[in-house]
Protein backbone atom coordinates (compact mmCIF):
# COMPACT_ATOMS: atom_id res chain seq x y z
CA UNK A 1 0.00 0.00 0.00
CA UNK A 2 2.33 2.70 1.02
CA UNK A 3 4.76 1.55 -2.64
CA UNK A 4 1.44 2.08 -3.92
CA UNK A 5 1.09 5.75 -2.39
CA UNK A 6 4.73 6.68 -3.42
CA UNK A 7 3.86 6.38 -6.95
CA UNK A 8 0.74 7.63 -7.18
CA UNK A 9 2.56 11.04 -5.48
CA UNK A 10 5.50 11.09 -8.14
CA UNK A 11 2.89 10.68 -10.79
CA UNK A 12 0.82 13.76 -9.57
CA UNK A 13 4.18 15.43 -8.78
CA UNK A 14 5.20 14.37 -12.66
CA UNK A 15 1.71 15.37 -13.87
CA UNK A 16 2.36 19.09 -12.20
CA UNK A 17 5.37 19.67 -13.44
CA UNK A 18 4.50 18.55 -17.16
CA UNK A 19 1.63 21.20 -16.65
CA UNK A 20 3.96 23.66 -15.49
CA UNK A 21 6.42 23.35 -18.44
CA UNK A 22 3.46 23.38 -20.67
CA UNK A 23 2.11 26.36 -18.94
CA UNK A 24 5.39 28.30 -18.90
CA UNK A 25 6.28 27.65 -22.54
CA UNK A 26 3.11 28.76 -23.44
CA UNK A 27 3.02 31.98 -22.04
CA UNK A 28 6.25 32.90 -23.08
CA UNK A 29 5.58 32.23 -26.87
CA UNK A 30 2.36 33.58 -26.68
CA UNK A 31 4.21 37.13 -26.36
CA UNK A 32 5.67 36.25 -29.75
CA UNK A 33 2.39 35.30 -31.03
CA UNK A 34 0.62 38.27 -29.73
CA UNK A 35 3.05 40.47 -31.52
CA UNK A 36 2.88 38.33 -34.96
CA UNK A 37 -1.51 39.23 -34.21
CA UNK A 38 -0.95 43.19 -33.71
CA UNK A 39 2.40 43.94 -36.57
CA UNK A 40 1.39 41.10 -39.35
CA UNK A 41 3.93 38.62 -40.57
CA UNK A 42 5.28 40.47 -43.55
CA UNK A 43 8.68 39.87 -42.13
CA UNK A 44 8.23 36.26 -42.28
CA UNK A 45 7.14 36.27 -45.89
CA UNK A 46 10.36 37.95 -46.66
CA UNK A 47 12.87 36.14 -45.28
CA UNK A 48 10.86 32.68 -46.77
CA UNK A 49 10.53 34.46 -49.84
CA UNK A 50 14.52 35.51 -49.83
CA UNK A 51 15.03 31.48 -49.28
CA UNK A 52 12.94 30.70 -52.20
CA UNK A 53 10.48 29.21 -49.83
CA UNK A 54 7.43 27.92 -52.32
CA UNK A 55 4.38 29.37 -51.81
CA UNK A 56 5.89 31.76 -48.89
CA UNK A 57 2.94 33.78 -48.47
CA UNK A 58 0.45 30.56 -47.41
CA UNK A 59 3.34 28.98 -45.58
CA UNK A 60 4.11 32.35 -43.61
CA UNK A 61 0.83 31.68 -41.87
CA UNK A 62 2.28 28.50 -40.20
CA UNK A 63 3.86 30.83 -37.40
CA UNK A 64 -0.03 31.50 -36.19
CA UNK A 65 -0.38 27.80 -35.34
CA UNK A 66 3.27 28.05 -33.47
CA UNK A 67 3.08 30.99 -32.09
CA UNK A 68 -0.79 31.47 -31.07
CA UNK A 69 -2.72 28.38 -31.13
CA UNK A 70 0.13 25.91 -29.94
CA UNK A 71 0.89 28.41 -26.93
CA UNK A 72 -2.86 28.61 -26.26
CA UNK A 73 -3.42 24.04 -25.84
CA UNK A 74 0.17 24.26 -23.48
CA UNK A 75 -1.37 27.04 -21.69
CA UNK A 76 -4.93 25.26 -20.76
CA UNK A 77 -2.87 22.26 -20.90
CA UNK A 78 -4.76 20.30 -24.00
CA UNK A 79 -2.78 18.13 -26.55
CA UNK A 80 0.25 19.01 -24.37
CA UNK A 81 2.82 16.76 -26.77
CA UNK A 82 0.74 17.19 -30.33
CA UNK A 83 1.42 21.05 -29.51
CA UNK A 84 5.24 20.91 -28.46
CA UNK A 85 5.63 18.98 -31.60
CA UNK A 86 4.57 22.15 -33.28
CA UNK A 87 6.65 24.19 -31.27
CA UNK A 88 9.32 22.42 -32.13
CA UNK A 89 8.77 22.62 -35.92
CA UNK A 90 8.42 26.58 -34.85
CA UNK A 91 11.45 26.65 -33.22
CA UNK A 92 13.52 25.21 -35.84
CA UNK A 93 11.90 27.20 -38.61
CA UNK A 94 12.74 30.51 -36.48
CA UNK A 95 16.08 29.32 -36.06
CA UNK A 96 17.02 29.02 -39.55
CA UNK A 97 15.10 31.56 -40.79
CA UNK A 98 15.90 34.48 -38.25
CA UNK A 99 18.82 33.22 -36.64
CA UNK A 100 20.80 31.38 -38.92
CA UNK A 101 24.03 33.86 -39.28
CA UNK A 102 24.54 33.93 -35.19
CA UNK A 103 24.20 30.45 -34.63
CA UNK A 104 27.94 30.28 -33.25
CA UNK A 105 28.26 33.57 -31.86
CA UNK A 106 27.75 35.01 -28.48
CA UNK A 107 26.31 38.07 -27.46
CA UNK A 108 27.07 41.11 -25.70
CA UNK A 109 26.95 39.28 -22.40
CA UNK A 110 28.56 36.01 -23.07
CA UNK A 111 25.51 34.37 -23.87
CA UNK A 112 24.52 32.09 -26.44
CA UNK A 113 23.08 34.20 -29.18
CA UNK A 114 19.91 31.85 -29.87
CA UNK A 115 20.01 31.04 -26.12
CA UNK A 116 16.23 31.64 -25.86
CA UNK A 117 14.88 30.04 -29.00
CA UNK A 118 17.20 27.09 -28.09
CA UNK A 119 15.75 26.77 -24.59
CA UNK A 120 12.20 27.39 -25.89
CA UNK A 121 13.42 24.34 -28.20
CA UNK A 122 14.41 21.84 -25.34
CA UNK A 123 11.38 22.69 -23.26
CA UNK A 124 9.41 21.47 -25.98
CA UNK A 125 11.28 18.54 -26.50
CA UNK A 126 11.31 18.12 -23.11
CA UNK A 127 7.24 17.87 -23.39
CA UNK A 128 6.98 16.02 -26.25
CA UNK A 129 9.62 13.07 -24.59
CA UNK A 130 7.59 12.88 -21.46
CA UNK A 131 7.28 9.77 -20.15
CA UNK A 132 3.72 10.03 -18.87
CA UNK A 133 2.27 6.48 -17.71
Amino acid sequence: MKQMTQKIMQQRTGDRALNFLAFALGILLLFHGVDKLVDGIEGIEKLLIELKVPYAHYVSYGVYIGEVLAPIFLILGIFIRYAAAVVIVNMIVAIILVHRDVIFTLGDYGEWSIETPVLYLVMAITLVLWNKP
